[in-house]
């Protein structure tokens, strides 16, 4: 019996892990768009900070599951349409996503950043990581709510959540730079960011984009930058000789 509950909680916590380091994709692309406004030498910092804060966050969701099951239960109806502390949440994080990446975009368009490197005010270290922390919150719904559906074990949905968080911690650094290092890169995350704040609209309103169709679409633009920069190599290289 001890045995067959080792096994099923061990399922558990590799299935949890797997998926919140999946779903952490978004996180870490969102975090590397927050921090470019900071000094960088200040980004790892904040990064990490970000990153804590969102553990504690999540750690707290998964404690008060009763609670967190609650802000999904509509509050207030429209006629048949039921509004939740969840579909705001969703909302205002969508809205601030579409206005943060929308804006990026606008700049680069404009080639207004460029000047801006030179003479913009830097956001502090906190209100970034508050931010990173905050937008986790949003995220981590929809996560914390699948954990609690798949695994019983509060330690197992917390060990789990902590090891996706290591490994994001590992990875966000890297991810990082290379977005920054690569123009092209950079504007296709900024788009990636768009992409995700309208489909947290759609969710506020109930309107549920499937999260395959997302990653697929990013997916598919990926693979073709990652031609483009791989063809641009090998020209630079060949010229070069």
């Amino acid at each position: 019996m001890m045995m067959e509950f080792s096994l099923n909680a061990l399922a558990a916590l590799v299935t949890l892990t797997v998926l919140e380091i999946v779903l952490g994709f978004d996180n870490l692309v969102i975090i590397a768009i927050l921090t470019e406004r900071l000094e960088p030498r200040r980004r790892p910092a904040a990064r990490r900070l970000g990153l804590a804060l969102a553990l504690i966050t999540r750690v707290m969701l998964l404690s008060i599951a009763f609670f967190t099951a609650q802000l999904s239960a509509p509050f207030y109806y429209l006629g048949d349409f039921g509004i939740s502390w969840r579909d705001i949440l969703l909302l205002a994080g969508g809205v601030f996503l579409v206005a943060k990446g929308g804006g990026e975009i606008r700049e680069k368009i404009k080639g207004a950043a460029e000047y801006k490197s030179h003479h913009k005010h830097f956001d502090t270290l906190f209100a970034v990581a508050l931010q990173i922390a905050v937008m986790d919150i949003v995220f981590s719904f929809d996560t914390v709510m699948t954990a609690i559906g798949l695994a019983n074990n509060l330690w197992v949905m917390i060990g789990a959540i902590v090891i996706a968080m290591a490994a994001m911690v590992l990875a966000v650094n890297v991810i990082s730079d290379f977005i920054a290092r690569h123009p092209r890169i950079k504007m296709l995350a900024l788009c990636y960011v768009v992409l995700i704040g309208a489909a947290l609209i759609g969710k506020a309103v109930h309107l549920l984009i499937p999260d395959e169709y997302l990653y697929s679409a990013i997916a598919f633009s990926c693979f073709v930058e990652a031609i483009q920069m791989a063809t641009t190599r090998r020209k630079h290289n060949l010229t070069a000789e």
